[in-house]
């Protein structure tokens, strides 16, 4: 098996993540490196693997002994870093949302495509065994036309209120969370064309922060070319756990995916009967995290188009600013070309 040695950029949560997958669950997959602006964050996550830590983002790019590159940083940094690494001939995974305008976006994909790199970007869902599932149904024309579709992310709360609110980007529910709704349902529509869409958004979990951006609930409506409709929801105050769902309902019939239960184990007690959840991302969705990076390496060692495109991942941002536009126009608006 060829060796492929990844660059890990941006040393947040989802990086640690992603540097342990590269580290310990790949065979034939080394975490060659960890930069990241601030040198303490890159040496925390570098130190358990014995791997080097830098705030040198180019040179740990530009290494030779780096054949490819995993991009956590924040958002607003990632179109940039896709550049930068595919000009140094490296291929790029990078972590959603690719770029926050469609211009970065296809600067993206230029930069890729020019030099002859694999771009993959991280929208996980797609390889979770239930959403996978789901579309192997839809693809069969197991469902029929879909006609009204749903996916849902409801990120976990805390009894005390949304945790930093002040500390959210704005647009954050569109460009972040929603995005990978959006992967969603164009990835469970496939060759469906998305035309309008219509939001509702509020500061409904810390409204006393909406004057600084804050919306933590939101409701995108998606108008698709094939007639389906479907909806988009968001909040970010789930007291009961990390609840993400998918659904299509079409012609022949109705396909569902998501569960938030930790296990099968359900506790019969005086009280009642309690049922114990996941509470994060990671923990709902690690297996997807470890398939989607496999993917990439595979890509990677075989030359190959990756399975998430950044053509995918432009597209997803489409809906993204067109619900942001429609939030602010309380309009339906057109998604851009």
């Amino acid at each position: 098996m060829e060796l492929v040695r990844v660059g890990l950029v941006g040393a947040g949560r989802i990086g640690a993540m992603h540097a342990e997958t590269i580290a310990r669950r790949l065979p034939g997959v080394v975490l060659a490196g960890v930069a990241d602006p601030v040198g303490e964050a890159a040496e925390r996550v570098a130190a358990p693997y014995g791997v080097r830590a830098t705030t040198d983002v180019e040179g740990l790019m530009g290494d030779p002994e780096v054949d490819a590159v995993a991009i956590t940083s924040v958002a607003a940094a990632h179109s940039q870093l896709v550049v930068a690494a595919a000009r140094a001939g490296k291929a790029v995974f990078c972590e959603k949302p690719m770029a926050l305008s469609l211009e970065d976006a296809d600067r993206a994909i230029g930069a890729a495509r020019e030099a002859g790199v694999a771009l993959q970007v991280g929208f996980n869902r797609r390889f979770a065994k239930d959403f996978a599932a789901v579309h192997e149904v839809v693809v069969a024309g197991g469902i029929g036309t879909p006609q009204l579709m749903r996916s849902v992310t409801r990120d976990p709360g805390w009894p005390a209120g949304l945790k930093n609110p002040g500390g959210v980007r704005p647009w954050t529910i569109f460009l972040e969370t929603l995005i990978h709704d959006f992967d969603t349902l164009l990835w469970l529509n496939p060759g469906a064309k998305p035309l309008e869409v219509f939001t509702r958004a509020d500061a409904l979990v810390a409204p006393e922060f909406k004057e600084q951006g804050l919306l933590d609930t939101a409701v995108v409506t998606i108008t698709f070319d094939n007639g389906a409709i479907a909806t988009a929801e968001a909040n970010f105050s789930a007291l009961y756990g990390y609840d993400v769902r998918g659904e299509v309902f079409g012609s022949k019939g109705m396909l569902s995916a998501g569960n938030l239960l930790q296990s099968a184990m359900v506790h019969h007690h005086a009280d009642g009967v309690s049922l114990r959840t996941v509470r994060s991302d990671v923990e709902m969705f690690i297996d997807a995290y470890t398939a989607e990076m496999a993917a990439f390496v595979n890509a990677v060692r075989e030359k190959s188009t990756p399975v998430v495109t950044g053509e995918d991942a432009r597209n997803a941002l489409a809906i993204a600013l067109a619900a942001i536009a429609s939030y602010q126009s309380s309009q339906p608006e057109k998604v851009a070309e």
